[in-house]
């Protein structure tokens, strides 16, 4: 009997093998430079991410650029269902996709997938546009995005956007489908609107962001920004950034918005976060290198919160990160004076843990395992510096973005 090692050459890597194409028109079915490959495959094809039994396999993903309506098709030289005898069965790589996506939203047939591309020119984005933006591309032209923001209420957008969350499986590391029935939920879609052949406007899906409005006491609520995904065509064009502008104009002109939260950022996006927020508030009076010298204040915290419902936290961040901006770097003194500031903030957690240490013996609880789990000061000292480091670094980087 064949034994499933003997074809140890037949398990292949999803990242390589399974193509994504966003399709406009039907020359873009062979059209090999529009290829992209998930960034990820785990939430698919298990932690190993390896598709097995097959020789010259290729995964074909297609999407028509704007509604998203999806085709899935494998094309391979070989099988080890044939090779084996059938004694051993290559993996069902459609039906294993096909799992996560929704019920009756894609198609295993090109023909009947291509008919759905003959309609294509008449999407329209759902909702209401609330920002547009125009990019100038190396070669001198401009390509035009525009924003949209949607809610549940429109059936026919649920649908679509059924469709265009299918990415995050392959794109956002843990990330998992929102219940879109929620009525909690916003949505903000970003789109390029481009000419056709025909000379005729079209629109092709560019990525979106999901945002849950928390309720906050009496008759507030507290937007939070929760998923995040410009598609892999669309990357390293403004977009994401765009985006965060346009959801925080978007809230800052409701007064009964509390403020704006991120859920769990990963750290690209908290980067991006921090670039946007002190690229606001240094436009503001209380953040103004005379002011943001003297240290952090509460009046920082007002002003951000009201103008910019950022949050305490955050605001934190952005004072640190602009202190840094306008620190002179060869003046000793005032470089000292800076990192202290920040090592305190960083150590904070530590001497509140001595701090209840102290309170418990005052009482005389047993806390010797408890001391035994934290740093000696020395070990602490050396854990802050790394710590400070790494946190200069980022903001060193996202200063450079800001002198740009």
């Amino acid at each position: 009997m064949a034994q499933i090692q003997e074809y140890q050459d037949l398990v292949l890597d999803a990242l390589e093998v399974v193509d994504f194409k966003l399709i406009r028109d039907k020359g873009d079915i062979n059209n090999d430079a529009l290829i992209f490959h998930p960034a990820m495959a785990h939430q698919i094809f298990g932690e190993s991410e390896t598709i097995f039994g097959y020789k010259d396999l290729h995964v074909r993903v297609l999407y028509t650029a704007g509604p998203l309506h999806i085709y899935l098709g494998v094309e391979y030289g070989n099988r080890v269902n044939e090779i084996s005898g059938g004694e051993i069965k290559a993996d069902d790589v459609i039906s294993t996709i096909a799992q996560s996506l929704p019920d009756g939203c894609y198609f295993i047939n090109l023909d009947e997938f291509l008919k759905t591309l003959d309609k294509a020119d008449k999407f329209q984005p759902f909702g209401e546009k609330v920002n547009e933006y125009t990019r100038t591309s190396d070669d001198g032209s401009e390509r035009l995005f525009e924003i949209y923001q949607c809610d549940y209420k429109i059936s026919s957008f649920l649908k679509f956007f059924s469709r265009l969350q299918t990415f995050v499986l392959w794109f956002v590391d843990a990330a998992s489908y929102i219940d879109t029935d929620d009525p909690q939920w916003s949505f903000f879609v970003c789109y390029e609107k481009y000419k056709n052949n025909d000379g005729q406007w079209q629109y092709a899906t560019a990525g979106y962001t999901t945002v849950y409005e928390y309720y906050a006491y009496p008759q507030n609520k507290r937007p939070r920004i929760s998923q995040m995904l410009i598609l892999p065509p669309f990357q390293k064009l403004g977009l994401a950034t765009k985006l965060v502008e346009t959801i925080y104009k978007f809230y800052q002109s409701q007064k009964n918005v509390v403020d704006i939260t991120v859920e769990d950022p990963s750290e690209d996006f908290q980067r991006l976060r921090n670039f946007v927020d002190a690229r606001f508030c240094k436009n503001l009076k209380s953040f103004s290198p005379d002011i943001i010298s003297k240290g952090f204040t509460k009046e920082m915290v007002r002003e951000a919160r009201e103008t910019l419902k950022l949050n305490p936290r955050q605001v934190r961040k952005v004072y640190e990160l602009l202190r840094l901006y306008y620190t002179n770097l060869n003046d000793e003194r005032e470089y000292r004076a800076y990192r202290l500031e920040v090592k305190k903030r960083l150590n904070a957690v530590y001497y509140k843990q001595l701090k209840d240490l102290k309170k418990m013996e005052r009482y005389k609880m047993d806390t010797e395992m408890l001391r035994a789990r934290l740093p000696t000061m020395k070990q602490r000292m050396d854990q802050l510096q790394e710590e400070y480091t790494v946190v200069e670094q980022d903001y060193q980087n996202t200063i450079a973005k800001l002198k740009a």
